[in-house]
């Protein structure tokens, strides 16, 4: 089970309500500030990781994941600027992405050790190249392929406004969550995003720190 205690039951759910208020959508400098410090120290202390996991996978995926070793996709970052965000590759390789923007996880190309790889978030270790880059932030709104996210944008109320922030590897939707799909799972998706934006603190992304390793931990990965 993912931890899914609300952490912030005294903040509006409505995406509408949340995006009226605009001041609770800024983040106090002080924070940004302590943030880009924690961004930064979590990712030179899991560069070593991702280089040691690195070097396993270039000999394992001779055998169990024969392909490249990262997987480069287009996501919408801040501001919904796109950006290229780097994983280790967990999928068959396809020429082009055919799922549309609510249609379900293509499972059958997720390879038996891409599995093991998203279960541990372990595909998830080259993100923090983004994260020095400033495309990312360990804690934040995760991005998404960039083309679903424009027909998010139309289609779903609030979702511009939840790329206020930088994006990050984990965040509060997905420790509240889990891995969703389709409109309402976005809706409910945005929702704790913009409950988060609104409630950002040094506290409030420890928390979410503490309960992605939980996750983490559990091997509860997609």
């Amino acid at each position: 089970m993912l931890d899914s205690a609300n952490l912030f039951p005294d903040v509006a759910t409505n995406p509408e309500v949340l995006i009226g208020d605009h001041a609770n959508l800024k983040p106090s400098r002080f924070y940004l500030i302590w943030k880009r410090a924690f961004d930064l120290t979590g990712a030179l202390l899991l560069l070593p990781i991702m280089l040691i996991v690195a070097a396993v996978l270039i000999v394992a995926n001779r055998r169990l994941n024969p392909g490249p070793l990262f997987y480069s996709q287009k996501r919408m970052g801040q501001n919904c600027e796109p950006f290229q965000a780097l994983k280790f590759r967990t999928m068959l390789s396809a020429s082009e992405i055919t799922r549309g923007a609510y249609d379900e996880l293509e499972h059958d190309r997720i390879t038996p050790f891409g599995k093991f790889l998203r279960r541990t978030r372990l595909d998830e270790l080259p993100q923090i190249i983004n994260i020095l880059r400033r495309d990312m932030s360990l804690i934040g709104p995760r991005p998404d392929y960039y083309d679903h996210a424009v027909v998010y944008i139309d289609t779903v109320h609030g979702y511009r406004e939840r790329h206020r922030m930088r994006p990050g590897i984990s965040g509060y939707a997905q420790v509240r969550h889990g891995y969703i799909e389709g409109i309402e799972g976005v809706r409910s998706k945005v929702s704790a995003d913009l409950q988060y934006i609104s409630k950002a603190s040094i506290l409030v992304d420890l928390k979410i720190t503490w309960r992605t390793i939980k996750v983490v931990a559990g091997r509860q990965g997609m």
